[in-house]
């Protein structure tokens, strides 16, 4: 069951209270995961209960997403902002250094935690900000029109698409190499956070100068990049492995770029051996 938590965090205008949905399984050390842009915790479920097995999983819709609600007005959706709101976060629940697993917008996130030592690991799956101008030009693109496709597209019509593996793909098949496997539930839940995302546009807006050009010492990191990402595209991964030279690079044979539903094993395996 999904609860939600409000905490202070700073603003430009002083302390203001956020409040953000999450999902809490498991016991063990702590293991926050991070979603990508337009989605929301339960892009996890594939792998949360083989993850809980194991540890305590938090997964958190990102403010603006999901079910959380957006920043108070005054503040970005950029790494300045969103880190420190997640940094309270987890002081709120009472949890010191997690380890942190994100993907895309997620794991850029995931690696400036890494950054800053607020973890006490980072696994980053198709991280967002190691793209040339062309290829950040191309993924935004490509995001503006899904948000634009599931605004436009009548519930009905959503609903009905999700009920036939050819209308998931339609749906689906930008983020991931096997949509068929995505339940019709969770492809009509998809969608409608998609366009129910109140922090979308600011969060894209935020990240059209984000390169992320520093390395992460100190701090195990695992970088991990579907074979049949469409979206962000694996070279980048090798630009990501120059970057962060310690950081182990692992390839997910089959995975597209949301990886987790493509294959909940291999993803779980990942995410674990890089929490150790």
């Amino acid at each position: 069951m999904s609860a939600e938590i409000s905490f202070t965090t700073a603003s430009p205008r002083g302390p203001r209270t956020v409040s953000v949905t999450y999902e809490r399984r498991g016991a063990g050390e702590p293991l926050l995961l991070l979603h990508g842009i337009g989605h929301h915790w339960q892009a996890w479920e594939p792998v949360l209960d083989i993850l809980a097995a194991e540890r305590d999983v938090i997964a958190v819709d990102l403010p603006g997403f999901g079910a959380s609600a957006a920043l108070p007005e005054e503040c970005a959706y950029d790494l300045s902002t969103v880190v420190p709101v997640l940094s309270a976060f987890c002081e709120a629940l009472g949890v010191e250094r997690p380890h942190v697993a994100g993907n895309s917008l997620g794991g850029l996130l995931s690696l400036q935690l890494g950054k800053e030592k607020l973890v006490r690991s980072v696994t980053a799956l198709s991280p967002a900000g190691f793209w040339s101008e062309s290829e950040r030009r191309y993924a935004f693109g490509t995001l503006l029109a899904m948000r634009a496709a599931a605004l436009s597209m009548p519930v009905p019509l959503i609903e009905r698409l999700s009920r036939s593996a050819a209308g998931r793909t339609v749906l689906t098949s930008t983020i991931y190499a096997r949509p068929a496997r995505r339940s019709p539930e969770a492809a009509v839940a998809e969608a409608l956070a998609l366009r129910g995302a109140t922090g979308f546009r600011q969060t894209l807006e935020a990240g059209r100068n984000v390169l992320f050009a520093d390395d992460v010492p100190e701090v195990p990191v695992t970088i991990a990049w579907g074979t049949h990402d469409r979206l962000l595209l694996r070279r980048q991964g090798v630009r990501a492995k120059r970057t962060i030279p310690g950081a182990r690079l692992v390839r997910l044979p089959g995975c597209g770029h949301v990886p987790m539903n493509d294959d909940p094993a291999l993803v779980a395996r990942v995410v674990l051996d890089g929490s150790r």
